[in-house]
């Protein structure tokens, strides 16, 4: 497989991109891997269809862009532990990730990115909703972003909303050695290492504070940024069909997990992959 085959094309004008052309199971030179990675960086969300990708050969797809790490709560795959299960039953009513979010960024050094593989999908609905943090940024007034230059949030992986959306899965599947809580403080506005491009990073499901604020006093300059990040011309939707594939850039996208297939199992498998600390 060389990079001249690969195509993309956004699936909207805000971030999202299909990329064809490609067998992501055969081995992929350095060139391709580097055409997937600026086109991963341009649209913030890349999207493959029909890969045939067992576990492992799915985890050494990740490999070639970054170091997989374990999620701090579930358990991973017995054959691959840096691989978690995405899933709900058919009889459960709450969706692991169903709140609009960056992945753990609770975590002193967040993930870079997060990969999602499509194993079994409801005949409608349980689509992905993901959202541009540069663009949300960009938008603001400059006297918004300078209000917001130097300070910090505070992420708790303790908020009772996102809490809820792993409540299923810490019955079956929960790790022995996760704490009761992780506490992190990263800036309000990071600056993306690889392109230089400022993003807003807080998001409803982590985000529970502002350093040096009491909650009083964050909450309505928080519940602003929560609204006004996730406005329709920030965002794409993706519907899912088996062996999609998502990749997305933890460092400047957020994304929801519809939760509207009541009555049907979903189940994807994830991956992300080891980042740096935000500035």
């Amino acid at each position: 497989m060389t990079a001249r085959s690969l195509m993309v094309e956004p699936v909207a004008g805000a971030l999202g991109a299909e990329v064809s052309g490609v067998d992501l199971s055969g081995p992929l030179d350095d060139a391709t891997v580097a055409a997937i990675r600026r086109a991963w960086l341009e649209h913030g969300v890349i999207f493959f269809r029909d890969q045939d990708l067992p576990p492992t050969a799915f985890l050494a797809f990740a490999q070639r862009f970054g170091e997989p790490i374990e999620y701090p709560f579930v358990k991973g795959l017995p054959e691959a532990p840096e691989i978690i299960p995405v899933l709900k039953q058919a009889d459960e009513r709450v969706n692991f990730g169903g709140i609009w979010h960056s992945d753990t960024a609770y975590l002193d050094i967040p993930p870079m990115a997060s990969m999602l593989i499509a194993r079994d999908v409801p005949p409608a609905g349980g689509d992905t909703l993901f959202a541009s943090m540069y663009l949300a940024y960009e938008a603001l007034s400059d006297g918004m972003k300078r209000l917001l230059e130097g300070l910090r949030g505070i992420n708790s992986s303790a908020s009772a909303d996102v809490s809820k959306t792993r409540e299923d899965r810490m019955k079956d599947s929960a790790r022995a050695d996760a704490r009761q809580e992780y506490v992190a403080t990263h800036p309000i506005v990071r600056t993306h290492p690889e392109t230089g491009r400022k993003a807003l990073y807080v998001n409803v499901a982590h985000t529970v504070g502002i350093e040096g604020l009491t909650r009083d006093e964050s909450a309505p300059l928080l519940c602003y940024l929560y609204q006004h990040q996730i406005k329709p011309e920030f965002t794409c939707r993706f519907r899912w069909r088996p062996r999609s594939i998502a990749f997305w850039d933890n460092r400047c996208v957020q994304h929801n997990a519809v939760n509207d297939y009541q009555g049907h199992r979903r189940l994807m498998h994830r991956v992300t992959l080891a980042g740096d600390k935000p500035r």
